[in-house]
């Protein structure tokens, strides 16, 4: 679920766990994602204010909102990464959102042009 590789993080996408995946929607699946993505950053040295990049894949565009919102509450409004968001076919038919990210190792600030 983890590689690391001169200085860069790459976490495999991330989903909610299958009890949520059964009984939530949109936004408690999105906040278990991102939590499950706080946890491998920690474990990885990093944090999400070190996000260099998320891919995002949503069962349903009409989610988006929903999805944004949650995202926008948990990301480092300073230190925003470059995000996609696409709607796709995901691997369960619970599944609404899964989340990939890529995030430097956690020793310094990043630099935006």
């Amino acid at each position: 679920q983890i590689v690391k590789y001169a200085g860069v993080v790459y976490l495999t996408g991330q989903v909610a766990n299958k009890e949520t995946l059964k009984l939530h929607g949109i936004s408690k699946q999105t906040a278990e994602t991102l939590a499950k993505i706080d946890a491998l950053l920690a474990e990885a040295g990093t944090t999400r204010s070190h996000l260099l990049e998320a891919r995002i894949w949503v069962r349903d565009m009409r989610d988006f909102a929903a999805m944004n919102a949650v995202w926008f509450a948990w990301i480092d409004p300073h230190n925003k990464p470059t995000r996609v968001c696409v709607q796709a076919s995901l691997a369960n038919p619970d599944m609404l959102v899964e989340v990939q990210v890529t995030a430097a190792e956690g020793r310094g600030p990043i630099s935006k042009l």
